[in-house]
């Protein structure tokens, strides 16, 4: 299913139908500040097991990441210091990826690498959705290295590609190139392990 929700002003009951997916387990592509991104209730174990499974990515050995929808919810499924925390109010939201320690609020599938990435996109669809879950989502993009641009940022060319895998794709407008900066917050000092899109302020 495809449905067209507006960035400035997103409609709630299209917001409550995705909501309602998700709650079932369902998986959902979304507009975020970056990439178009594939997730579902990132609490929900099978949900996160299925998307890692179809993206082919082992949870073991992969960094997974959740989108929040502001920084007073992350304390509750990373740890973070004061200047991180700091820093992250700097940033967010952004294009940013923050790698932070995990708490024992995540599943276990999580804690296989004890780090967890956080975002808060400035993407006003996927931050109301997550908003009225209640719950983060699971966050990974749909681009795949080898494939032609088109396929990763037109909503309805996504539809035809994945549209037999997700419950619903999100029309949010024409997507990102450049996926997010990520920074690895779990030492002393931050690293920028990846420069995306976003420039981050220190």
């Amino acid at each position: 299913m495809l449905i067209k929700i507006y960035n400035e002003n997103p409609q709630p009951r299209e917001i409550e139908k995705v909501v309602a997916l998700l709650r079932e387990g369902g998986i959902v592509i979304y507009p975020t500040d970056t990439l178009y991104g594939i997730g579902c209730d990132a609490l929900n174990v099978r949900a996160v097991e299925k998307i890692c499974d179809l993206k082919g990515i082992n949870p073991q050995k992969s960094n997974l990441s959740i989108i929040c929808n502001d920084l007073s919810v992350m304390s509750e499924y990373a740890r973070v210091s004061t200047p991180t925390f700091k820093l992250m109010k700097r940033n967010l939201p952004g294009p940013f990826t923050f790698i932070l320690p995990t708490t024992s609020s995540l599943p276990k599938i999580y804690k296989n690498k004890k780090t967890v990435g956080i975002r808060v996109p400035d993407n006003n669809i996927i931050r109301e959705i997550v908003a009225q879950l209640g719950n983060p989502v699971l966050n990974t993009s749909v681009k795949d290295e080898e494939e032609e641009m088109e396929y990763s940022t037109n909503p309805e060319l996504i539809h035809d590609k994945w549209g037999d895998i997700a419950d619903i794709v999100i029309d949010g407008g024409i997507g990102g190139i450049e996926g997010s900066t990520v920074v690895d917050c779990t030492a002393d000092e931050p690293i920028i392990v990846r420069q995306g899109k976003g420039e981050l302020k220190f």
